[in-house]
């Protein structure tokens, strides 16, 4: 079973439509649909809520902490709730896929990416559920595209048919959330993956 939900992105109003944040909007996707508020909670380091999703009771969580340093946020929530790493799901931006896919999976290494790299250090296990939103990357756009464009990336909003794309991809991953939570992931993995 699925406990704890979170979505990474980086606080603050100038980050909020970035490719980076794609977490957040997932999170906040699921906030809608359960009819739930996020809170600020200064215990947490995060907005987090309680959610009831798919006859569940759900935990979802953005770290306010930014991208670096997302762990202690995670294991906040997760240590005060006795929250299983096994029994979390991390959203997060992955320039590995293009635009409008979504794969889960678990466990695995970083990929570079530093929210991921500060929660296995923080769980001291990388065995979570991670559900990762293809952005595309830089080298796709910026021929010879090296780390400084890595940056400017996943900083800047999405181009208008990429949002398109990224939003319809998390609302088939929304679609799948009721196996997810059920802890039927398996099932859930194979609808989601058979899609583009």
């Amino acid at each position: 079973m699925i406990k704890l939900i979170v979505g990474l992105g980086n606080p603050g109003a100038e980050y909020a439509a970035t490719r980076h944040n794609a977490g957040f909007w997932f999170v906040d996707m699921l906030a809608r649909e359960a009819g739930a508020t996020l809170r600020n909670e200064s215990r947490f380091h995060g907005f987090a809520a309680k959610a009831r999703l798919h006859g569940e009771e759900v935990f979802l969580l953005q770290p306010q902490t930014f991208m670096n340093r997302s762990g202690l946020s995670v294991v906040s929530l997760a240590r005060f709730h006795k929250i299983l790493p096994d029994e979390i799901v991390v959203v997060h931006d992955e320039m590995d896929l293009p635009p409008g896919t979504t794969k889960l999976k678990l466990g695995g290494g970083s990929g570079g990416h530093n929210g991921l790299k500060d929660i296995s250090a923080h769980l001291t296990t990388p065995q979570y559920y991670r559900l990762r939103v293809g952005i595309g990357h830089p080298r796709d756009l910026i021929p010879g595209g090296g780390r400084a464009d890595v940056v400017n990336f996943v900083l800047k909003p999405p181009r208008k048919e990429e949002q398109e794309s990224i939003d319809a991809s998390l609302e088939r991953a929304s679609a799948v959330m009721p196996m997810v939570i059920k802890g039927e992931v398996e099932r859930a993995m194979m609808q989601l993956h058979r899609q583009p």
